[in-house]
């Protein structure tokens, strides 16, 4: 059985990637909880407002943190979203 959400859209499990969870872990308090917030928020809306899709690749998105961004890709078929990276606005896209 799929879960769904609140809008009856099924749920995307969310995967993270042990660096960006590294990177997760060693963030303060009130920052891992805004990034933690923003991923959940993804099992429910694999696109929100405040994310775009990277230029140049087929599936791959960030979403928009503040200063901080998340790179993840959208496997639809799957209901599938893989957090790739977690970092800082001018870190976060030096392998992208």
């Amino acid at each position: 059985m799929t879960q769904t959400s609140s809008t009856g859209k099924p749920k995307y499990t969310i995967q993270i990637d042990k660096d960006a969870e590294k990177v997760l872990r060693r963030q303060g308090r009130t920052t891992k909880e805004r990034l933690v917030k923003a991923i959940l928020v993804l099992a429910d809306d694999p696109h929100p407002a405040n994310s775009r899709k990277l230029e140049g690749y087929h599936d791959l998105y960030r979403l928009r943190v503040g200063d901080w961004r998340i790179i993840y890709q959208v496997i639809n078929d799957q209901l599938l979203i893989l957090v790739l990276e977690v970092g800082s606005r001018g870190e976060v896209y030096r392998d992208y």
